[in-house]
């Protein structure tokens, strides 16, 4: 189970029993004891390999119980098309079926396929050449980490070391780490994107990264408004969680800059070509779940009135639905008969409204099980599709 960092601190005055350190590399394939570095007379032999166009490569392939404490990679063509194109997939305790399968780049925290040097308390990437997760994986019986690149493209460099402990003895009462990558290029306007289908079973839910690509029908206007829904253990209709706004929901306000704290952050602004790449972490405020588990977000925007009717003669795609004229919120959508937003008597204020844009996310989580029924990860062409 995932402990805080001042928790794991605690750790590091200790050498506890049953616990043996153990890095795979190409130098050492298989993790063994004293069976590292022997290529080239042991003078950095094997330090990194190819991945070519439809091959699969094993990172890790071990037996017995322990966890993963750490995996860096790098790769010599980290082009978004790339860091989209390679999919990562780990499996537990001889699974059949990957508990992890995702695009390399979106797994590792990277939005949209576009390298900017971040840190937070799960991932980093540090000069915006690596990538680093620090998220516990712990397994009972073995764990396999692959990668396979589903471009057109071999990939001539792939360094990496994945750095776990062999523990002796299971551990019984572990959650097993699982994401689930999603994007909506087109959806049904009011449709909430969703991050996490609906996942049955006790588990955890870790938080996301989520990177948006703004249709540029509604121009300069705020993409932002969508609040966050958490479902939790047999809810319907409505959420138990609930937020208030998408930069709330990653801790800042009145809009979004870039910024990379420990649990929440926006490492990609680029107002410009309308492209924002973001994250939350459920560490310090955790989100568990007993029976099951649905995590979306609205995709709604807003702006001044004359802006939205601007849109709306443009001829986007939009749809009003509440306007704030505080201190009264103006719920649009209750209203009967409905308030015409062109009628000259609707106030002159920001008006909410809902919207289309590109929205991809991978959404971390523990699970008990080893398998979750989420669908397939989409084709490659989806995932790459319209990325620069």
């Amino acid at each position: 189970m995932f402990f805080p960092i001042a928790v794991q601190a605690q750790e590091l005055y200790k050498a506890p029993e049953g616990q043996r350190t153990r890095w795979t590399s190409f130098e050492n394939i298989t993790g063994e004891k004293g069976a590292g570095g022997m290529e080239n007379q042991g003078a950095k032999g094997h330090a990194f390999d190819q991945l070519l166009a439809g091959e699969t490569k094993t990172l890790l392939n071990f037996e017995g119980p322990g966890i993963i404490k750490r995996i860096w990679l790098t790769i010599g063509d980290r082009s978004p098309e790339m860091l989209r194109s390679i999919r990562i997939d780990m499996y537990w305790d001889r699974a059949e079926k990957p508990a992890v399968s995702a695009p390399l780049g979106d797994f590792f925290g990277i939005g949209l396929g576009q390298l900017v040097p971040f840190e937070n308390a799960l991932f980093s990437n540090p000069e915006g050449k690596s990538f680093n997760c620090l998220i516990p994986m712990p397994f009972k019986t073995g764990a396999r980490i692959t990668l396979t690149n589903e471009s057109s493209k071999d990939l001539m460099r792939l360094f990496f070391d994945v750095n776990l402990l062999k523990w002796e003895t299971a551990q019984e009462d572990i959650l097993y780490f699982h994401t689930y990558w999603n994007r909506f290029t087109q959806a049904p306007l009011g449709q909430d994107y969703e991050i996490l289908p609906t996942v049955e079973g006790k588990g955890r839910f870790l938080g996301s990264n989520m990177g948006v690509m703004t249709d540029p029908e509604y121009l300069d206007t705020w993409w932002g408004e969508g609040e966050v829904k958490i479902y939790l253990d047999g809810d319907g209709k409505f959420p138990t969680l609930v937020g208030t706004g998408t930069e709330d929901y990653i801790g800042t306000a009145w809009g979004q800059g870039s910024f990379a704290h420990q649990y929440q952050g926006s490492p990609l602004v680029d107002q410009k070509k309308g492209h924002y790449a973001f994250y939350r972490f459920h560490i310090p405020d955790p989100v568990y779940f007993y029976e099951d588990i649905k995590v979306t977000i609205q995709r709604l925007g807003g702006g001044p009135k004359e802006k939205v009717l601007e849109l709306l003669k443009n001829g986007a795609d939009l749809l009003p639905v509440t306007a704030d004229n505080a201190p009264e919120f103006i719920k649009l959508l209750e209203i009967d008969p409905p308030m015409d937003i062109q009628d000259p008597d609707f106030p002159n204020v920001w008006t909410n409204f809902y919207r289309q844009d590109d929205w991809s996310s991978t959404a971390y989580f523990y699970l008990e099980k080893t398998i979750n029924q989420l669908p397939k990860l989409a084709p490659v062409e989806k995932r790459i599709q319209g990325l620069e």
